[in-house]
């Protein structure tokens, strides 16, 4: 067997990225996990003592820099940076998409008032560009606050208190609003904010996280909403790059970014928190029966609304017509099983209610601008970041 592949990256990361990671050990690959917390002497020596044919080094953005100072103890692929280096693969999420989706839903939502809750790293800066970037033809106005004091090392902890500056930032927002933190331990933070100073979620801030980690989001109250990142994407992908690097060492790779998948909706941003009851009815008739083929005539029939009264609500608070607004429901929840999933794509098709494959391809060209198979493509491989 050759010679391990040294693992230093957070708990966080390694419990996301394990399940595609697993695939390699068991074939060919062993992996030595090594605690990123450790000083930096330490993780030199221990690498030195193991002398592994790769490194995968998470660039947590607390200690970059010394991190950094590893790389040349042998091939490393760099996680969470789309910075590159020579003798190194770079891979990362699209930061700029993740914004760019959390901002698409505020929107659908009919939201006019939107903010962003930043920690000031680098990824923080990418998501909340591509949350201005997505809004900016909207002409909304866009509130930022940056809150400190968040670290990975605590990623699952919520010990940290509101600063007063940021209380007064919150209180005062215009309401209804939409809030982006840029990952799920500050949505929680602003969740427990929000209670604190009695404002209601969603009513009157509507919270999505990023990430969509699973002991963060089902475990805050109200449940977070949040952007969903393919985590067994990004992992098989990791290997594949560690695979490629020990094989051409000697190769400048373009960095890779992994793309996100919609947003898992839960409470806290919830499309069926809006105070119109024909809309609150209407959407929940199109979230329980998005899976059937049902029609925008047999929602008002089913529901007693007229047509014309329905369609003139969805224009002036969604922004959409019903069948607008249904398609995009549908086709956020094929991009997840195209993602998360090895189903056909006529499979998917027939699990979000499009009448066949060659339809769901047609709506999913005009919406997101791609076909569903390129869609999966780009997510299995990433996107080339040239240099």
């Amino acid at each position: 067997m050759n010679a391990p592949v040294a693992l230093i990256m957070t708990e966080v990361f390694l419990r996301r990225l394990t399940p595609a990671l697993a695939a390699f050990a068991s074939r060919v690959q062993d992996y030595r996990i090594l605690s990123i917390h450790r000083p930096i002497k330490e993780l030199a020596k221990l690498i030195d003592d193991i002398q592994p044919s790769g490194l995968i080094l998470e660039t947590l953005p607390s200690r970059a820099t010394e991190l950094l100072t590893l790389r040349d103890k042998a091939p490393t692929v760099l996680l969470a940076t789309d910075e590159t280096y020579p003798g190194c693969f770079s891979l990362d999420v699209d930061d700029w998409a993740v914004g760019k989706e959390a901002a698409d839903a505020f929107s659908s939502a009919g939201l006019r008032s939107l903010a962003c809750l930043g920690n000031g790293t680098p990824y923080s800066r990418q998501r909340i560009e591509g949350f201005q970037q997505a809004i900016k033809e909207d002409g909304i106005p866009l509130y930022i606050f940056n809150e400190s004091g968040f670290d990975d090392a605590r990623y699952s902890e919520s010990f940290q208190p509101p600063s007063r500056e940021f209380e007064e930032w919150l209180k005062e927002l215009p309401k209804p609003c939409g809030v982006f933190a840029v990952h799920d331990p500050l949505g929680r933070f602003l969740c427990g904010t929000c209670s604190a100073l009695g404002i209601e979620i969603p009513h009157e801030v509507a919270v999505i996280g990023a990430n969509d980690d699973p002991l963060v989001c089902n475990l805050t109250y109200p449940t977070l909403s949040s952007v969903s990142i393919p985590w067994d994407a990004l992992g098989e992908r990791l290997g594949r790059a560690m695979e490629e690097l020990l094989k051409n060492p000697q190769i400048d790779y373009p960095a890779v970014r992994i793309s996100p998948t919609g947003v898992s909706l839960r409470h806290s941003a919830n499309y069926l928190a809006v105070e119109d009851p024909i809309l609150r009815r209407a959407m929940s008739y199109l979230t329980e029966r998005m899976q059937e083929a049902i029609t925008v005539g047999s929602l008002c029939y089913d529901l007693r609304i007229a047509r014309r009264t329905l369609e003139r609500r969805f224009r002036e608070y969604f922004k959409y017509t019903p069948w607008d607004m249904l398609c995009r429901l549908r086709v956020n929840r094929a991009k997840q099983l195209l993602a998360e999933t090895n189903h056909s794509v006529a499979l998917v098709s027939e699990l979000c209610g499009f009448n066949d494959a060659e339809r769901m391809t047609v709506v999913f060209n005009r919406i997101l601008g791609q076909s569903p198979s390129s869609f999966r493509k780009s997510i299995r491989i990433g996107s080339e970041l040239q240099k």
